[in-house]
C-alpha cells in the first residue's frame, strides 16, 4: 500500500482501518502507541471527525504515515460545490 486518496470525510474511517491493518496492528496495540485506551481509539477510527487535527496527525504518525497535500490540476471548486 503506497497511496490512499482522501477526498471526502466519509473515506477517513476506512482509510484509518486499512492503514492500521496494513501495519499489522490491532486497535489495542495502536492505542498503546498513542497512550490511550483501545475503546478511545476505536471511537477515533470510526468517528475521526470528532478529534482535533493535532490528534489525527498523532494517529497518522503512530501509523508511520506521511501527509502530502497536492494541488489538483484545473480545480476551481470546493468539494461538492457547497458554499462556505
Amino acid at each position: 500500500m503506497d497511496t490512499l486518496l482522501l477526498q471526502t470525510p466519509a473515506q477517513l474511517p476506512q482509510h484509518l482501518k486499512a492503514l492500521r491493518n496494513h501495519r499489522g496492528l490491532t486497535q489495542a496495540r495502536l492505542a498503546s502507541r498513542l497512550g490511550i485506551k483501545q475503546a478511545r481509539y476505536a471511537f477515533i477510527e470510526s468517528h475521526p471527525d470528532t478529534v482535533s487535527t493535532a490528534q489525527l496527525l498523532d494517529v497518522f504518525a503512530a501509523l508511520g504515515v506521511d501527509i502530502l497535500l497536492r494541488v489538483r490540476a484545473n480545480s476551481k471548486t470546493v468539494r461538492g460545490g457547497e458554499d462556505w
